[in-house]
């Protein structure tokens, strides 16, 4: 399969931003990263301060869309661009985290913002279980005491989100990869082993396995 967009797209710790740089990198191509933690609002939603939960997906929305319609204004399309989130996903977590009247404003709005943001040719799903991904997760905030860090419920709640919206998903070619056995970091043979996925893809959905 040919493609000129990849966006990689998954639950939180699940090592969307590694394999997307690992990707860019032997691809030589532009590289987009989704900031989340960035989002002056996100502790404040993880720790459940009414309203919160609102301000922080209108932040995002708007970040992302400020972000992805800047692809469509540059040159970046004369060259592959790997990006390590979806636009589509910021549903994903609108409907999981706010009430029916906010759920109202946002749609709108995201209904208006999403006409301006290009498809990707391919989207990489990644995959696993809320106890694997809660305790990379934890790891990592040893190492980084800043990281703001969902609690275990909450991470399996959007586990279960994320794999509901990607089994519905066919706007795009589609790679759902179980990444269990990996720890998130995507080493180059395991990189190299999904760019060859991806290269072999004829088209619609497959699934993948690595195996150590």
């Amino acid at each position: 399969m040919e493609f000129r967009h990849l966006a990689i797209d998954g639950p939180p710790g699940v090592g969307k931003t590694a394999l997307a740089e690992r990707l860019a990198t032997r691809l030589d191509a532009a590289l987009v990263l989704d900031d989340t933690e960035s989002n002056p609002f996100l502790a404040d939603s993880y720790g459940g301060r009414p309203g919160a939960a609102f301000q922080t997906q209108l932040f995002s929305l708007l970040a992302r869309h400020r972000q992805q319609g800047a692809l469509t204004q540059g040159d970046l399309f004369s060259q592959i661009t790997v990006s390590d989130y979806l636009f589509d996903k910021d549903k994903v977590f609108a409907y999981l985290n706010l009430d029916d009247n906010e759920l109202f404003i946002y749609q709108r709005l995201y209904d208006l913002l999403a006409r301006d943001v290009p498809s990707p040719d391919l989207v990489v799903f990644l995959q696993a279980p809320a106890d694997v991904l809660s305790a990379r997760l934890k790891q990592r905030q040893r190492q980084q005491s800043d990281l703001v860090v969902p609690d275990h419920r909450y991470l399996a709640e959007v586990v279960d989100a994320f794999n509901h919206f990607f089994f519905h998903y066919t706007a795009t070619p589609l790679l759902v990869v179980e990444s269990s056995e990996l720890d998130g970091a995507w080493e180059e043979a395991d990189a190299d082993e999904l760019l060859r996925q991806v290269h072999q893809m004829p088209g619609g959905t497959q699934f993948y396995v690595p195996r150590r």
